[in-house]
């Protein structure tokens, strides 16, 4: 008997979360950095005026439908307008960071690359402020568009001028509609149910409420769209494995050692 054990190979495509802490203070740096480079953009009140009237104008020239035929809908009732402004302000940051914890918990190497893809986003997405500060639709009177938010509650803004917390003049490209169209792509790309498509009402509803309470355009969805076909491109998902589609939460490890030579 010339036996011996050898541990079975892992299967391709496994990998070991990433260290906790770690990745927590790469998450929270990436919502600060989006936070405080928005801020480091304010002012230019002038200047994302004029830009706004461009991008309207731009947008009825090659027909985009107007985002007033949205916001009609949303003015049938207070109570409609009201859950549109509550989906604004209290589900962009929570439902991507909890699409990010599922990640990690279940999908780990999903988790990195979706993590790359967001930061490749955000990081992308600061430098418009800088170089075309756009007013969203709602500061332009000459739309006839509402401030949902002002009009009916809850707001998230303050007066442009006394609004430290946030840049107003940011409007392009929307975030909102990018990271939630990240979120359902992520998930549809990391899960295996027949009904994972469902996760695309996510980016939905989320673009009707961003034009529908006037706080962007349809050209902020659609740059940002295309700012995250450009990060999909470059950083690619992992393959997707028994592992990685399946539970994906530790490093495979043989139940029974591999006799090798074992009954010759």
């Amino acid at each position: 008997m010339n036996a011996r054990t050898e541990p079975a190979e892992p299967e391709p495509g496994s990998i070991a979360r990433p260290p906790l802490v770690r990745e927590l203070l790469l998450v929270a740096g990436l919502f600060l950095v989006y936070k405080l480079g928005r801020q480091l953009a304010t002012g230019h009140t002038g200047e994302a005026l004029h830009n706004a009237h461009r991008v309207w104008d731009l947008e009825r020239a090659v027909r985009l439908p107007g985002e007033g035929s949205v916001q009609s809908v949303l003015l049938h009732g207070d109570g409609l307008a009201r859950l549109a402004n509550t989906y604004y302000a209290t589900v962009h940051f929570p439902a991507t960071l909890a699409f990010l914890v599922w990640l990690w918990l279940r999908r780990p190497a999903h988790y990195v690359w979706a993590r790359r893809v967001l930061a490749v986003v955000t990081a992308a997405a600061l430098v418009l402020p800088f170089t075309f500060p756009l007013a969203p639709p709602r500061m332009l009177a000459s739309t006839g568009l509402v401030d949902t938010a002002r009009a009916y509650g809850p707001s998230v803004y303050g007066p442009p001028r006394t609004d430290h917390l946030s840049n107003q003049f940011a409007a392009m490209p929307s975030l909102h509609f990018g990271w939630a169209l990240m979120v359902a792509i992520g998930l549809i790309v990391a899960t295996r149910s027949r009904w994972r498509w469902l996760w695309l009402l996510h980016p939905v509803i989320t673009l009707l409420v961003i034009v529908g309470t006037a706080n962007h355009y349809w050209l902020d969805a659609i740059v940002a769209t295309a700012m995250l076909g450009v990060a999909l491109a470059l950083i690619h998902p992992p393959h997707r494995t028994a592992t990685t589609a399946g539970r994906g939460t530790r490093r495979l490890v043989p139940e029974e050692p591999v006799l090798v030579g074992a009954g010759r």
